[in-house]
């Protein structure tokens, strides 16, 4: 099944051992980002995932498509052109010391690609898919107007279109991404996102406070019920996250089909590393929803793929179907496997 993901692929540099940035001497080298990291976790899932961005043609953004290459992601829609791959600095976090994300990603070369650097038809011919996020719109101007080129190609070949909304402060503020998020709803079915993105890209607001570990269900159902009536989409659902601390977190997800909210169960993290958590939850969403029997099913595929994320290091979720459905069966118990 043909999938499509559009967005720009980073190289993350990360101190070593949870060290501090002003400690390092050496940093771990991985690549990742928002719509790379549910590519990945689709191509582990069977499906024929396909990344589009664009990338210099020098040896590092060789090394971020190779990284892609490796786990079963096409990258034949990849743009090769343009000066420099959008870097991130990423100091893990410990205990009640929060991680820390330092960008270097102005004037990246998806950050100044144009829509019409792209063919468009023929990445969408025969495509069942094509997921986004509020990052890229985010990165520049240009990465506003690619999004919603590919998002109308989408739609003009009857292709199901999903979102992470993922604010990120460091980019815009609200009243930049609730201009061109707002926008781009018209053409979303499947919207993915916490209580900050729902505030602060389409201004939603649940209650509650996550930095206290308060969940506030009804909250949810109520903006959910409201989105639901304001852009007519056919799946609304989040992630639920307690932040207990930095190494440990209360993990659950919410869907809301337009009828019933489907809660699933609950995990309490030992966090590994936190980056690509919700990426892997959308990716098991969108394996779900085209493979289970219903939503509810879906979410807890969705939510168990993106537990297991916080256990792996790097962006990517390193996890295939069977591990997934073992875990949202309730096999937690992490024994040996012999």
């Amino acid at each position: 099944m043909k999938i499509v993901t559009l967005g720009e692929i980073m190289l993350r540099l990360s101190p070593v051992d949870k060290q501090r940035f002003v400690q390092a001497d050496g940093f771990d080298v991985v690549y990742g980002g928002g719509e790379a990291n549910v590519a990945v976790s689709l191509a582990n899932y069977g499906h024929d995932a396909y990344f589009v961005s664009k990338l210099p043609k020098h040896e590092i953004g060789q090394a971020a498509i190779n990284s892609l290459r490796k786990l079963g992601v096409h990258t034949e829609y990849i743009v090769r052109g343009g000066e420099r791959i959008g870097i991130y600095y990423l100091e893990h976090g410990a205990s009640m010391r929060p991680s820390k994300v330092i960008y270097d990603r102005t004037d990246s070369a998806i950050a100044l690609s144009k829509p019409e650097e792209y063919d468009w038809d023929a990445i969408f011919k025969d495509a069942k898919w094509f997921h986004f996020s509020g990052i890229t719109p985010a990165i520049s101007a240009q990465g506003a107007k690619i999004t919603k080129a590919a998002c109308i190609a989408a739609k003009k070949h009857g292709v199901t279109v999903s979102v992470d909304l993922n604010y990120r402060k460091k980019l815009w503020t609200p009243e930049q991404a609730q201009k061109v998020m707002r926008d781009l709803m018209q053409y979303v079915d499947v919207c993915i996102g916490n209580e900050e993105d729902a505030e602060l890209t389409l201004g939603f607001k649940p209650g509650g406070d996550v930095t206290k570990g308060v969940l506030d269900h009804k909250g949810y159902e109520r903006i959910f019920k409201e989105m639901q009536q304001t852009f007519g989409f056919k799946y609304v659902a989040t992630t639920l996250r307690e932040s207990h601390s930095a190494s440990d977190n209360g993990w659950s997800a919410l869907i809301y089909d337009g009828k019933s909210f489907y809660y699933s169960k609950s995990y309490d993290i030992r966090i590994v590393d936190r980056v690509g958590g919700g990426d892997a939850f959308s990716g098991g969403l969108i394996h779900g929803l085209l493979t289970k029997a219903n939503p509810g099913e879906a979410l807890e595929f969705a939510v168990a793929a993106s537990a297991l994320k916080h256990t792996i290091f790097g962006d990517y979720n390193l996890v295939d179907e069977k591990e997934v459905d073992t875990l949202a069966k309730g096999d937690a118990s992490g024994r040996v496997q012999r």
